[in-house]
């Protein structure tokens, strides 16, 4: 679906790349995750950042909840995938032979506090070049109460960027209303995913849609989120039986070792697998080029006629495409090109984004060409829309909160992007918007807690 198994088969897997994820664990020994496809051990390093402490051996190391090392297998299990012939040359995981660094920050119930989740963070920075960490995957969300660059946890991980590691959040599970994008994913800076699904008809793309609970934006400073969508509907992965999540869903447990479950969680780790292949490619890239580059190579989908299916505040660039990511022809560019992360985290400077909301409650982008683009929930589309290579908007994209999920669309190779992504672009703060951005960060950040992604029905 996203190109991931013909890369497998030219040696495009991962290797040398190392993945941090900060979740609720791992389950070591499971021998798909604990070796590679090459059955050969790879490199796991854990640390455990609610007790501080980096754990050697098996020791006390447990993932309680399961979330943990089903998002790990989800991006990198070795194991094999088998037709009626035999081995495909293709895996379980999107990027099976990198290594990890695990990060426990989450507790069995899926709960982690600031201090613990940034504890975690910092220890990723750190440690980033004694690792080769690369990759930063953090699928989990809690509720935004300040701006982007007031909130703690955000500063960590806009650090983690600007340190040179590629950060990948999940949208959340709160959709589909707009403004429903969590922290950390409303840092403008990183890779936040939202997910789509197959309809659970995997040879038949005709009929995937965008995944009801997939978070949508734009966020509070005017931000488009998320960049992209990749698959997050009843994901097949690793866990352990006796797991939280595995004892409170039992029937999505295969009484042995695998487990199915829909989140943008499981969609942010295909992204962060696709980064690590990706940076296999070419590591001279850095977060902000790799940022661009799977923006530019994503497929939108569209409907029958050309015109978009779902709004960019839905589905961002669309679908991943990994394949095309590492083998385009073009300029990468770089992401985030109107914003400066350094003055952002020295408060110099801090910066919104092109969405804003007119008296009606529509949303649209400020700076397009002819009447720009405006949402107001639902995707009920004019036939006006254009898209060429000079990323031309000129069209009124109408959101009414009426989310007609039965509808499909294929993700169309045909929209090509240039360097200009408009929703990329960022001006200095000034409480321009419409809407009522009211909170008040209170009490510090002790009390404040992220949770892995809620459970949501598979689709």
């Amino acid at each position: 679906m996203i190109g991931a198994n013909e890369l497998h088969k030219q040696g495009f897997d991962g290797t040398g790349v190392t993945v941090a994820v900060v979740d609720t664990g791992l389950w070591k020994e499971s021998s798909w995750l604990a070796k590679n496809m090459y059955n050969q051990k790879r490199q796991l390093v854990r640390y455990d950042a609610i007790a501080d402490k980096v754990v050697h051996g098996h020791g006390k190391w447990k993932d309680r909840s399961g979330h943990g090392t089903h998002v790990t297998s989800v991006m990198m299990s070795g194991r094999r995938t088998r037709d009626e012939i035999g081995f495909t040359g293709a895996y379980n995981g999107v990027s099976p032979g990198i290594d990890i660094v695990s990060v426990k920050a989450f507790d069995e119930n899926g709960v982690g506090t600031y201090r613990d989740v940034i504890r975690g963070i910092e220890f990723v920075v750190v440690n980033k070049d004694v690792y080769n960490i690369r990759v930063m995957n953090l699928s989990f969300s809690a509720k935004p109460q300040s701006h982007y660059w007031d909130d703690p946890l955000n500063q960590a991980v806009m650090r983690a960027w600007q340190a040179g590691i590629v950060v990948v959040t999940s949208a959340g599970n709160n959709g589909p209303d707009p403004m429903t994008i969590g922290v950390p994913g409303n840092v403008p800076y990183v890779i936040t995913v939202g997910a789509m699904t197959d309809n659970f008809t995997r040879e038949d793309p005709s009929d995937d849609i965008l995944a009801t609970f997939s978070a949508a934006g734009p966020t509070v400073e005017g931000f488009v989120k998320p960049e992209i969508v990749a698959p997050g509907g009843h994901m097949l992965g690793l866990m352990k039986k006796d797991s939280r999540l595995a004892k409170d869903h039992p029937n999505f447990h295969d009484d042995a070792e695998f487990f199915v479950m829909s989140g943008t969680s499981q969609a942010a780790a295909v992204v962060s697998g696709a980064a690590a292949i990706l940076l296999q490619s070419n590591p001279s890239l850095t977060p902000d080029q790799v940022k661009a580059r799977l923006m530019r190579t994503a497929r939108p989908a569209v409907k029958t006629d050309g015109t978009l299916a779902y709004s960019v505040f839905q589905q961002g660039a669309g679908l991943v495409n990994i394949y095309d990511a590492v083998y385009a022809d073009f300029d990468t560019g770089r992401g985030n090109a109107s914003l400066n992360i350094g003055l952002d985290l020295d408060g110099i400077q801090h910066y919104g984004g092109p969405a804003n909301r007119d008296e009606n409650g529509n949303y649209y982008l400020m700076g397009m060409q002819g009447d720009g683009l405006t949402w107001n929930g639902s995707y009920l589309w004019d036939n006006a829309f254009l898209w060429d290579n000079a990323f031309l908007w000129d069209v009124a994209f109408l959101w009414d909160n009426a989310f007609l999920w039965d509808n499909a669309f294929l993700w169309d190779v045909a929209f090509l992007w240039d360097d200009a992504f408009l929703w990329d672009n960022a001006f200095l703060w000034d409480n321009a918007f419409l809407w009522d951005d009211a909170f008040l960060w209170d009490a510090g950040m002790a009390g404040q807690t992220a949770t892995t992604n809620a459970w949501v029905e598979q689709e």
